[in-house]
């Protein structure tokens, strides 16, 4: 594909490099790249749609999931297709404020992405712990409350992030080396002093990192004194059997967004490509696996799905019936 001058003629955009070092295997990176992205697309409206269509699927659990799902889709779309544009296109211009917009979305639904996980961790404490009262904890309203509280501090905290960096001076070099506006991957590009930039930074990613995981394993050290105190093992491995999407979605998604973290700040002896094929893992991995991981370790989810599919194919096959 044709090159063009890395060279923005306008001071208002910046450019998006790809992946440094291999431009000419964009072409075919972007095949596996799109091919996830749309079997994430197609998982998570799946998610969306069950649960909204179901009225049985109308419980605090599974509205979980749907915001689960609702910050996944958010997280690859405000990468992914401006990912693709520039493999396909090689349309790596992108307006100061498009760049600052994109660094504004992909943090507020990553950070949004952790609150959810948090409080599907206090969701599971419940269940297993207070069984009994757990219909009059987690009602559908509370955790749409507790969904809107993570919206509001994913905003609120976010916010700053794109307000800091247009503050910053952009000299002669507006080359980004990668497939998107990363917070401070526009931040290293400045001839300004950026010392604000890596403190906030900072400080965001030991609320996600700290914060938040010091909560979950709150819940989880609870969890498991009160599994402890059940003296049938058949109890202990249900209880815990419910646990197993939850533990498994922050397997996935945690080791990703710390690997990326480190990498980015103190990898200095690493690739630049390797970091940006990573922070790519990172944005669509998790919304890749997390549907298909609820739903089959979700049983009702399981099944309606499954009752869905039956039914399509029942019709399928009625509508080819000769008459």
């Amino acid at each position: 594909m044709a090159s063009f001058n890395h060279t923005p003629s306008d001071p208002s955009t910046f450019i998006l490099l790809g992946i440094p070092g291999l431009e000419a295997a964009h072409i075919w990176i972007s095949i596996p790249l799109s091919t996830f992205y749309i079997i994430s697309l197609l998982g998570n409206f799946t998610v969306l749609f069950l649960v909204g269509k179901e009225q049985t699927l109308h419980k605090p659990m599974y509205l979980l999931i749907c915001i689960l799902s609702f910050t996944e889709i958010g997280t690859s779309t405000s990468v992914i297709p401006k990912a693709l544009c520039i493999f396909w296109f090689n349309l790596q211009n992108i307006t100061v404020g498009g760049c600052l917009t994109q660094t504004f979305f992909l943090h507020a639904f990553s950070m949004m992405h952790s609150s959810v996980l948090v409080t599907m961790a206090f969701d599971r404490y419940v269940a297993i712990c207070n069984p009994l009262r757990y219909a009059t904890i987690l009602t559908n309203a509370r955790v749409t409350n507790l969904g809107l509280v993570g919206l509001v501090r994913a905003v609120l905290f976010i916010l700053p992030m794109p307000l800091f960096l247009s503050r910053l001076p952009f000299c002669g070099n507006r080359i980004i080396p990668h497939t998107y506006c990363d917070h401070m991957s526009v931040a290293k590009i400045s001839c300004g002093n950026i010392t604000l930039n890596k403190i906030y930074g900072l400080v965001m990613a030991f609320i996600v990192m700290v914060l938040d995981l010091t909560l979950i394993a709150l819940s989880y050290g609870l969890i498991i004194r009160s599994v402890l105190r059940i003296s049938s093992k058949k109890a202990h491995q249900k209880a815990l059997s419910t646990c197993t999407a939850h533990i498994s979605v922050m397997l996935i998604s945690y080791p990703l967004l710390l690997f990326s973290t480190l990498t980015h700040r103190f990898g200095q002896g690493i690739s630049p490509h390797v970091h940006i094929i990573l922070a790519n893992i990172y944005i669509l991995i998790p919304p890749l696996l997390n549907p298909f991981i609820y739903g089959v370790k979700t049983k009702e989810l399981h099944d309606k799905l499954g009752r869905y599919i039956h039914r399509i194919l029942s019709c399928r096959a009625t509508d080819i019936e000769p008459g």
